[in-house]
């Protein structure tokens, strides 16, 4: 159950259920009043739309919003009860669930070793191989500029000087101007996190999460104690919702906001500028510190005629906006540097606090992204990834289409990740069908904070050409399997984190 109870209006869930069917006007064969209604909450729940334990409107009222009998609304909230998508108490009210037995997200999601990959397409984990010789290139750069930091502590909790500015330039080339003293360098993004994470949301404190959201990112927060408050992604890839993320951030004030506004994980979606601005404004008026990562931000595919600027241009002084980055997805995972940009006041925290955590990043690693950056070598080892991943993307959503013509998806402008419905079927079961038929996918409750998103899973840009359709293959095959109500064996969904 989300930790965070939330009420959902009459008004609010009768816009949900009419968007939802303008968006499938056919509805197939017409379905009785109640059992309509019953379907389309269940629906609402399973996407995320409505979170677990969010109280709904009383009978009266929902009948009022919806123009329907009271007896209609019963019947349906009857059926909910009976299937295990609503719990009641007399004199309480009723509020959503995820039926006994369901499956909820318990880890994050861990790569399986390199040397499995003779046997398992691996689909898990977002990331590419290194784009070389920008790596070679800059490791013997960094090799170059070494030895007068080989006779230093080699701690520097902040980062290096040279990093910290040459990060700093390149925020202030995008418009934001920036200081040396605004950046922090850290052990990668997921270090980025776990530092704003410390500082701001310790045990018990509510924090706003995007639903879905990045699924290592939310077990770290889980494990921090942090109480997760799911606020709903808008249709498709139009970014965010603004009035949900308003009614949260008045109603659940929480301490601190996690998004991804580029190429959202797993939805691939990019907010646009006004809702950048709107939710900065929202979140300054609640006091609420916003977490912007930017992992993604470089990886944009198709061209647009003007870009959305960076969610910290709405917050140049870095007061209120947070902003994560990292080499991870735009250069190569194995490449664990990332970075903070926020108000010095905030910087400082940060460091003082990193003493009882990991002192500092590896300085070799924190030479190498200096050298690339420096010399040029970032933006054409950046363009390779691009264009690298962008083939990728074009195999991929090829071969779903050739091998499962009744998934569902919206082919993102950029980013790593294809979040995909699965036609109806388990999420869960199709990666757990999957594993011994030698591909493995994350499934969509991985992703939520409560067991939604059953009905999907994350595909990432990391193979193309034949493996590609060797792997929308293998996925077919797995969905086949469910389908037909195939015993599968062993519990993969649980043990074999994908």
């Amino acid at each position: 159950m989300s930790q965070w109870t939330s009420a959902v209006g009459a008004a609010q869930l009768a816009r949900l259920l009419r968007s939802q069917s303008a968006a499938d006007p056919a509805g197939g064969r017409r379905a009785p009043a109640y059992r309509a209604l019953a379907d389309g909450i269940r629906l609402l729940v399973h996407e995320g739309r409505i979170p677990v334990a969010a109280r709904l409107p009383a009978e009266r009222e929902m009948a009022a919003a919806l123009g329907l009998s009271r007896t209609t609304v019963a019947s349906a909230y009857e059926a909910l009860r009976t299937e295990g998508f609503l719990e009641s108490r007399r004199g309480a009210g009723s509020w959503t669930a995820v039926p006994a037995g369901s499956p909820l997200p318990t880890r994050g999601l861990d790569p399986l070793p390199p040397d499995a990959a003779d046997t398992m397409i691996d689909l898990g984990c977002a990331a590419l191989p290194a784009p070389e010789p920008w790596l070679t290139r800059s490791v013997e750069g960094a090799l170059a500029e070494l030895p007068p930091y080989a006779h230093t502590h080699g701690d520097y909790p902040a980062g290096l000087p040279d990093l910290r500015q040459v990060i700093a330039d390149r925020y202030t080339g995008r418009g934001i101007p920036t200081m040396p003293e605004q950046i922090m360098v850290t052990t990668g993004a997921m270090g980025a996190v776990a530092a704003t994470c410390h500082l701001f949301a310790g045990q018990g404190e509510r924090v706003a999460v995007e639903s879905p959201s990045y699924a290592n990112v939310l077990q770290l927060m889980r494990e921090a104690g942090a109480r997760l408050v799911p606020v709903a992604m808008a249709e498709g890839l139009a970014g965010w919702d603004i009035p949900a993320w308003r009614q949260v951030l008045r109603d659940a004030a929480p301490r601190m906001a996690y998004v991804v506004a580029d190429f959202h994980n797993p939805t691939g979606a990019v907010a646009d500028e006004d809702q950048r601005r709107r939710l900065v404004a929202a979140a300054r008026a609640a006091g609420t510190v916003l977490v912007v990562d930017e992992t993604m931000a470089d990886l944009r595919f198709d061209p647009v005629p003007e870009p959305p600027r960076p969610v910290a241009a709405f917050d140049p002084a870095g007061s209120t906006v947070v902003t994560v980055g990292s080499a991870s997805k735009a250069f190569w995972a194995g490449m664990r540097i990332g970075w903070v940009r926020a108000a010095p006041e905030i910087i400082r925290s940060l460091v003082a606090a990193r003493a009882y955590a990991d002192l500092g990043s590896p300085v070799l690693e924190q030479l190498s992204v200096s050298w690339l950056m420096r010399t040029g070598g970032w933006d054409a080892a950046v363009e390779l990834r691009r264009a690298q991943a962008r083939d990728n993307r074009d195999a991929l959503v090829a071969a779903v289409r050739r091998h499962l013509p009744d998934w569902e998806f919206e082919v993102p402008h950029g980013g790593l990740t294809l979040w995909t419905r699965t036609g109806g079927l388990s999420g869960s079961r199709i990666a757990e069908a999957g594993v011994p038929l030698g591909v493995r996918v994350p499934s969509g409750p991985r992703f939520g904070v409560d067991g939604a998103f059953e009905g999907y899973v994350r595909l990432p840009f990391t193979v193309g050409g034949a493996l590609a359709e060797t792997a929308a293959a293998r996925l077919a095959a797995a969905a086949q399997r469910v389908a037909a109500g195939a015993p599968l064996v062993g519990d993969h969904t649980r043990t074999l984190v994908a």
